[in-house]
């Protein structure tokens, strides 16, 4: 059976895509450049059920895009909960804010438009559930960031990890990205304060827990 089969019976057999987040996605497809850096159907409905399971009341987002995983870490969370997600392109900023002003699930998201690394100390809040795809060269300075504002048993989550692959390989792969994400997974591995496991979904997943 070939991986698109794979893939298109997955998508068959979860919950369905919400109408809003689906003409979201074919907007972002026809729309954008880089379109594949939306979250989509599996991974949406994968970050919907974690909140749904973590129940956090402060969740952060390093990368906004176009907005769809805001709007799927929105959909289930608990009474107060608030989504904080940042995004660096401020050409972005107007259509975000019209997203969120009309979406269901977007008057609890608050949106941040800037450079992560300058955006995460001025936010005074501590952490249960921090979402990172922003720029791959960064995720180590992000987690160290956060690492004080997360509360134990918190959780993280690191999109892109396994960077086609080319994790893999740091001889013949090096480029920024491909050694900043080396660096970020073994980093994690390591770390005494974190436990982790990295998931083979889409372009890898990191799931990773703040020891308590």
């Amino acid at each position: 059976m070939s991986q698109d089969a794979v893939d298109d019976y997955i998508l068959d057999h979860i919950s369905p895509e919400p109408p809003h987040l689906n003409r979201l996605y074919r907007h972002t497809h026809i729309s954008h450049l880089y379109p594949r850096m939306c979250s989509g159907h599996l991974q949406g409905r994968l970050l919907a059920m974690i909140v749904a399971m973590v129940k956090p009341l402060r969740v952060l987002e390093l990368g906004t895009f176009t907005g769809y995983s805001a709007l799927c870490l929105a959909e289930t969370l608990p009474e107060g909960g608030r989504v904080h997600t940042v995004e660096i392109d401020d050409e972005m900023e107007e259509e975000l804010t019209e997203l969120f002003a009309t979406s269901p699930g977007g008057d609890r998201v608050t949106l941040h438009v800037g450079d992560a690394l300058d955006i995460i100390p001025e936010l005074d809040e501590e952490w249960d559930l921090v979402y990172i795809d922003a720029n791959k060269r960064d995720y180590r300075r992000y987690l160290d960031l956060l690492l004080e504002r997360l509360r134990p048993g918190a959780f993280l989550l690191a999109d892109n990890t396994l960077w086609d692959g080319k994790v893999t390989d740091t001889a013949r792969n090096h480029d920024a990205q491909t050694l900043a994400l080396d660096d970020f997974n073994t980093y994690v591995a390591s770390h005494p304060r974190l436990e982790s496991v990295i998931l083979p979904l889409r372009d890898g997943l990191t799931l990773i827990r703040v020891k308590e």
